[in-house]
């Protein structure tokens, strides 16, 4: 019992990230502290050497620079060693292409956690799926060293890096320009103003009045500049 407990032990969103030391192919890591005032994404992945897996690094190892371009930072985990790590990424540069992208180098950091200690902080292992594996697990912490969100996916599926890009410039457009990101919301698409009480507190609120669409008193709209949300890794 005293295992599974610790297994499931899951952090929350609005948690402040489990803090933790660890070996990584760059080098020790103290984390989250190393990161203070970046986002960074913490990702798992449950093996090296393996395809699902081999196709989410090559891609998020193609957009490190634009992660990069939004203030944020990338750190890789898995239960298998570090030998295992460097052999593997060794291996993507050498030998493997996949979509057009080839001869990609992995320079974000791989963690070492052949403990399991790390990957059962940020529950990442979850039984039902594999006692021995990482699912592939998200988590998004902030400049602060809170988690803003998290998203699990079983083993069998690769993750979707637009909705994981997506996500993080909702965020940061949010804590930036006081706002909510409805469904399906991208870049340069209106934003929502957060509900004030009613549509004539909001529009008192609102510099531009003229600026917004009201389509009842709870539900307030805005334009918001897609040359605003591309300056969020400026000016974060």
């Amino acid at each position: 019992m005293e295992n599974t407990e610790q297994i499931n032990t899951m952090p929350r969103i609005g948690d402040k990230a489990p803090a933790f030391k660890a070996v990584t192919t760059q080098g020790e890591i103290n984390f989250p502290a190393d990161y203070a005032g970046k986002w960074v994404i913490l990702f798992s992945h449950p093996a090296d050497f393996t395809p699902v897996c081999t196709s989410e690094f090559m891609t998020f190892a193609h957009m490190e620079p634009e992660f990069n371009a939004l203030n944020c930072s990338l750190v890789g985990l898995s239960v298998d060693g570090l030998y295992s790590h460097i052999a593997w990424l060794r291996t993507i540069k050498e030998k493997i292409e996949y979509k057009g992208m080839k001869d990609i180098e992995v320079t974000f950091p791989l963690i070492e956690d052949i403990t399991m200690d790390v990957a059962k902080k940020y529950g990442m292992i979850q039984p039902g799926e594999s006692s021995t594996k990482a699912v592939r697990a998200v988590f998004f912490i902030d400049p602060a060293g809170t988690i803003r969100a998290m998203i699990y996916y079983p083993l069998s599926m690769g993750r979707n890096f637009d909705e994981i890009k997506r996500a993080l410039i909702a965020m940061q457009a949010a804590d930036k320009y006081a706002i909510a990101t409805p469904a399906d919301w991208k870049p340069g698409d209106d934003v929502i103003i957060p509900t004030a009480g009613s549509c004539g507190v909001a529009k008192e609120r609102m510099e531009n009045k003229d600026e917004m669409t009201c389509h009842d008193w709870f539900f307030c709209t805005k334009p918001l500049a897609k040359e605003k949300i591309d300056a969020l890794g400026t000016t974060a």
